[in-house]
């Protein structure tokens, strides 16, 4: 009898260690409802996995749950939806196998889920996921992907120069003597109209005499019955006005003349516009002749300025561009000035392009063959740019973080252009509207890194 008992108890102890035993080693096993856990792993280093829970030697993370519904990347396997087009089926446990049509994989007789676009299977290697809690604490800070136009500083030197269009220079239109000079040196400000010389010409009172005669007869003819004669005089007052004209009487002087019947023996000579006398030839007793030039009036109220732009700038420049004019001699004065033409050849030597520009000139701050500095505000097309903070500049590589939902970061590699401020040109790798991180990038780049080592090596192993 106790041999018996004895025998039961062993057999009872023998069923038990097997049981606590089979336990021990499928730990895993759910319960009704529950999900099955494959291994225990840390989530810094995937890499380092354990067959129940605890801490990670290597960092002291805590080891989270592999779950046999989760894919490579840590997220349960994403259900099949009717109204969406999969891209492909996956293995959950083997996420290598992949098919382009729902069934098992034959290798673990796992049954195939969907993947669709915007998954997180679907982003790139090296996708990490950070919980609200972490970014807070990190400080992560999100700015966007957009199209902007900035305009573009092009830094030059330019001179003043007159404006060739407001340029006048007097010129007698017949000969004779200069009998009184009431400009006397270059650089005084004439007014328009204001009284410049007066000269003796015997052409011009000849003309002025036939003028008189041809009113002279037409009074007289005025009790004539011939009507053809009145017309005929009336014809030659009007051809003896106009050569007056021509010969530079004002409408005043012809008015003059028609009033006293006497003709004007020096005729004097008006300025045509408002300027500085740039240059003098006339003075007292002098002999003129129609191809002499007396005097040179500059308008100096609007004035041109030639600056020199790189060849390599030049496309950048267009007429109408606006320019701000500033003077070494007045710090912190502005003025405003536009480009107006632009000169089709480059300078051999400087490799530069003459640029004109125009500029009004209050108070005569501008004057000619004056140095000033020259600031072009080029235009720039609208361009995509995105915050300079969010690049993270490696030499060749120059990476930004994506910011795709429910916590996950994709790491996309970006082709760079200029910087416009604190935004820079994003050549390719974006769109338009997308969400990049602009502030703890470095944090998770670092964890970003490691996860795709860790990815590597598990790849690797298996």
């Amino acid at each position: 009898m106790r041999r018996a008992l004895l025998v039961l108890a062993l057999l009872a102890g023998g069923f038990g260690a097997g049981y606590l035993y089979h336990a021990r080693h499928t730990p895993f096993a759910p319960k009704a409802g529950e999900r099955r856990i494959l291994y225990w792993y840390d989530a810094m280093h995937p890499a380092y996995k354990s067959d129940k829970p605890g801490i990670a030697p290597d960092c002291g993370m805590q080891l989270v749950p592999k779950y046999a519904d989760e894919g490579a990347t840590g997220h349960a396997a994403v259900p099949a939806d009717p109204g969406r087009k999969a891209l492909f089926y996956r293995d959950p446990q083997q996420p290598s196998f992949q098919s382009d049509r729902p069934g098992l994989n034959p290798e673990t007789g796992n049954e195939l889920v969907p993947v669709y676009e915007g998954d997180a299977t679907t982003m790139a290697a090296g996708t990490v996921r950070i919980t609200p809690d972490k970014q807070q604490l990190i400080g992560v800070r999100f700015g966007t992907a957009e199209y902007a136009s900035e305009s573009r500083t092009l830094h030059s030197a330019g001179k003043v120069t007159a404006d060739e269009t407001r340029i006048s220079h007097v010129h007698t239109r017949t000969e004779g003597w200069i009998d009184h000079v009431y400009v006397h040196f270059t650089g005084m400000e004439v007014k328009q109209g204001e009284p410049l010389l007066t000269i003796y010409s015997p052409e011009l009172l000849a003309t002025q005499q036939e003028y008189l005669l041809a009113l002279k007869a037409r009074q007289t003819m005025k009790a004539s019955p011939l009507e053809s004669g009145r017309d005929h005089l009336d014809g030659m007052i009007e051809a003896a006005g106009r050569r007056l004209n021509l010969l530079n009487f004002s409408e005043e002087q012809i008015r003059e003349i028609t009033r006293t019947g006497k003709p004007i023996q020096n005729v004097t000579l008006y300025t045509p516009a408002s300027g500085y006398i740039t240059m003098r030839n006339a003075f007292h007793t002098q002999q003129v002749k129609p191809d002499v030039e007396l005097y040179t009036i500059v308008d100096l109220s609007h004035v041109w300025i030639m600056a020199d732009v790189f060849e390599s700038d030049a496309p950048n420049v267009r007429v109408g561009t606006p320019a701000r004019i500033t003077l070494a001699s007045l710090p912190g004065r502005v003025l405003a000035a536009r480009v107006t033409y632009i000169q089709p050849q480059v300078n051999p030597e400087t490799r530069t392009l003459k640029v004109r520009l125009e500029a009004d000139n209050p108070g005569m701050l501008l004057k000619p063959e004056m140095f000033v500095d020259v600031d072009l505000l080029a235009p720039a097309p609208a361009r995509l740019t995105g915050p300079s903070d969010a690049v993270l500049d490696a030499g060749e590589r120059k990476t930004v973080f994506v910011d795709r939902g429910n916590g996950f970061f994709e790491p996309r590699q970006v082709q760079t252009g200029e910087r416009y401020g604190d935004r820079i040109v994003i050549l390719s790798g974006l769109k338009a509207g997308e969400r990049i991180v602009t502030s703890g990038t470095f944090l998770i780049d670092s964890e970003s890194q490691l996860k795709a080592a860790a990815a590597g090596m598990e790849h690797k192993h298996d």
